[in-house]
């Protein structure tokens, strides 16, 4: 039976209605069929068209009318698909059915990586997060996008190329399992215009997992990932659990992808019910709001629909991290389902449960034993009293889950009236047990939540700041009173460092991109006017042969050395390469050279000074655009070599400096927060890989930059990045 429902006094709920009108009935189901959210219960004809006066929708006489309309749609709707829940019955994929906050962790994350000792880190990383929000049952470990397409590695090649290779993989999952985190790893079907795997995406995914001891595969731009990938990994005996990126627009897929992401999220004051939670109730999405900065209403539509978070931060080297009271509220509602997991899959699940208060909204999850119910306040104020009437059984006892402690029931003709806090915008929950069922430390739990409840979330702060970078400092170098043999001399002068990052993401968020000396935050767009001393450059990129002479008269070795000098064979550049820009060399790499060299990296501002000189110009030819004053573009598949560094003298700049522009990327300054590290990247690079927009972005222009995630030295070394150096003018 449903729970009875009141609006300030008991009384039972009147006989169920129809929808207002066979025409709003009709439009609603359809939408169903289609969009990740069921229509709200109807209160007029032509809804949702007219969204005006949706805060005077009376819940309470059209839930039932919903639930039933909407039980009737879900029965012939798995009909129709043929649907079976075999696989959300697996035991060995019973855990997704309780993971309820997920992360997406970059590998190039600090917290999770340390540069400086070279080594993994995960119990620092995830006690992190279980100091900030009490942790994650999950997490998806992203190594591709957005550097991928720099050259012409291929998503499963990356993965190898992290530090340590596929055993150093290996041992991160173990880590994160020793921990009871289960891991997850990504594909991108968009992937097509890299280095061909040579076999289907379903089968080197499910080799790579099976080769890492992975537990699930997300699908990144899936609407569902397709059957043929939990068959290759069934066939290899590595069962995976699959998490598409976005809602299954074919609902059969929810046969075997038994998690997804969740967005787009409804703000409504009426919260929406989720699709797929109605379809399969034990199918678990993870909440996606990666440039949110407030989560309240995130937070409401999970704990109404009882589903699961995923709780990214660290967004392609942006820092969007959970303010204290979204932290908070976060650790609050995980703490409530990781004690009752078993509830919030109910396959009895009942959304619009009875609710006393104006605009305050529950969820019903029975089970044979007990019941819990979510509860979540839409108001901007607080809430005292009464808040739930619930049919009354003899001997049932009831508990506030959310502030701790037992509940005293009001009695009245076979009905319970519930009476609890709600903070602003807040949460509540209750727990009935039936006669005979105990809850197994359930005393400590109730402690547990009080002391959490004493802190209000609404004392906490919701202050959202973007994350501090530091450029990273460059040493003068012996000065020099006339050019070095191979450089030129930039003389003095003052321009319009205007740039602009090319990041495909992002927006115009505070955050994103660089900060310079002279900015309180990063962002996107640069534009400031510099004086510039006097300094020398390198004409031309340092070379394959330069590059032979310094490891030569230095013995030099990478500490890491994979990938270095990929391209060379037996010691040496391939024959015809010598006056090619040398590649497969890291930040470390280039800067180890200038020292030994007596030089150093330039700035930024000074590469784009040498570049561009004080006219603005686009190109360093001028603002033509020249075919014929750089390489051809590349847009094969693999890479081809580059060009001689002297071969197009047409595109020399104002100070005559060459080779600057859609030949190599080139290494200059290394910015760097508590989380990560970025190089920003000049000059663009001849390839170009093609099939998707998702692939590294070229930036041929001077106003614009590339910003390339550093992780180490095996994973940053990148076929399509050089350098050239300067010096300092005495």
């Amino acid at each position: 039976m449903s729970d009875a429902s009141a609006a300030g006094t008991p009384a039972p709920l009147p006989p169920p209605q129809r929808a207002p009108s066979a025409s709003a009935a009709e439009f609603q189901l359809s939408h169903a069929r289609n969009g990740p959210h069921l229509p709200l219960p109807a209160s007029a004809p032509g809804w949702p068209f007219q969204n005006i006066g949706h805060w005077k929708m009376d819940i309470r006489t059209r839930a039932e009318a919903w639930r039933r309309d909407f039980r009737d749609w879900r029965r012939e709707h798995l009909t129709r698909m043929g649907y079976s829940g075999a696989n959300y019955e697996r035991p060995e994929f019973a855990w997704a059915q309780r993971n309820f906050v997920h992360a997406q962790l970059m590998v190039e994350d600090r917290f999770f990586y340390d540069p400086v000792a070279r080594r993994y880190t995960v119990d620092r990383y995830l006690d992190d997060l279980e100091a900030r929000f009490g942790g994650i049952d999950s997490v998806l470990l992203w190594y591709v996008y957005p550097n991928v397409g720099i050259d012409d590695r291929n998503q499963f090649e990356l993965a190898a190329d992290l530090p340590g290779g596929l055993a150093g993989l290996r041992q991160v999952v173990a880590d994160f399992h020793r921990r009871g985190v289960k891991v997850f790893i990504p594909t991108m079907p968009w992937d097509n215009g890299t280095c061909p795997a040579g076999i289907p995406d379903w089968v080197a995914i499910a080799r790579l997992a099976k080769e890492v001891g992975a537990d699930g595969v997300n699908g990144d731009t899936y609407s569902g990932v397709p059957r043929a990938f939990l068959d290759a990994a069934d066939a290899i005996g590595h069962p995976l659990v699959f998490q598409p990126e976005a809602v299954p627009l074919s609902d059969e897929a929810l046969m075997w992808n038994l998690q997804s992401w969740g967005k787009h999220i409804p703000t409504e004051v009426i919260p929406a019910v989720s699709k797929l939670k109605w379809l399969e109730p034990r199918h678990m999405s993870n909440i996606e709001n990666r440039w949110g900065r407030d989560r309240a209403n995130d937070f409401h539509y999970i704990f109404f629909n009882g589903i699961g978070y995923n709780a990214w931060e660290n967004i392609w080297g942006v820092w969007n991290q959970l303010t204290p009271r979204d932290a908070e509220t976060l650790r609050r509602i995980a703490t409530i389902y990781r004690q009752f997991p078993r509830h919030v899959v109910s396959l009895e699940w009942e959304p619009y449960a009875a609710t006393v208060q104006h605009n305050v909204f529950a969820s019903r999850f029975p089970t044979a034993d007990s019941t819990l119910w979510t509860v979540v306040n839409r108001n901007e104020h607080e809430l005292a009293g009464d808040q739930l009437v619930v049919e009354h059984r003899e001997g049932r006892r009831y508990f506030d889950v959310w502030n701790g402690g037992a509940l005293t029931p009001r009695l009245a003709g076979g009905q319970a009236t519930l009476a609890f806090p709600l903070e602003t915008r807040g949460f509540g929950a209750v727990l009935a047990l039936e006669p005979g069922c105990e809850v197994a430390d359930l005393e400590n739990f109730l402690a547990r939540v009080a002391a959490l409840a004493r802190t209000p979330l609404q004392s906490l702060s919701a202050e959202w700041r973007a994350l501090p970078q530091e450029i990273v400092p460059i040493a003068a170098t012996p000065p020099f009173a006339a050019a070095p043999r191979g450089m030129v001399t930039i003389p003095a002068g003052e321009f319009d460092f205007k740039v602009m990052g090319v990041e495909i993401e992002g927006f115009t968020w505070s955050g994103l991109d660089f900060q310079y000396p002279w900015e309180s935050t990063p962002r996107r767009a640069h534009w400031h006017r510099l004086h510039v001393p006097a300094f020398h450059l390198d004409r031309f990129p340092v070379t394959n042969a330069d590059f032979k002479v310094f490891l030569d008269a230095s013995g030099y070795r990478p500490d890491d050395e994979h990938n270095f000098l990929r391209h060379w064979r037996h010691g040496a550049p391939l024959a015809g390469w010598e006056k090619k820009p040398v590649t497969w060399v890291s930040l470390e790499d280039a800067r180890a050279y200038a020292a030994w060299a007596g030089k150093r990296l330039p700035r930024e501002w000074e590469w784009h000074y040498a570049a561009q000189g004080v006219d603005g110009r686009l190109y360093p030819w001028g603002n033509d655009w020249r075919p014929a004053a750089m390489p051809k573009p590349n847009r094969g598949r693999t890479l081809v070599p580059p060009d001689d560094v002297d071969a197009h003298p047409d595109g020399a700049s104002p100070f005559g400096v060459m080779d600057l522009v859609g030949n190599v990327w080139q290494w200059t300054d290394e910015f760097r927060d508590a989380h990560t590290r970025a190089a920003a990247l000049r000059g663009g690079s001849a390839y170009q890989p093609q099939s998707s927009h998702w692939y590294f972005p070229p930036a041929y222009q001077l106003d614009q930059h590339g910003k390339y995630l550093l992780m180490a030295p095996s994973k940053d070394r990148s076929g399509m990045i050089g350098f050239r150096c300067a010096a300092d003018v005495s």
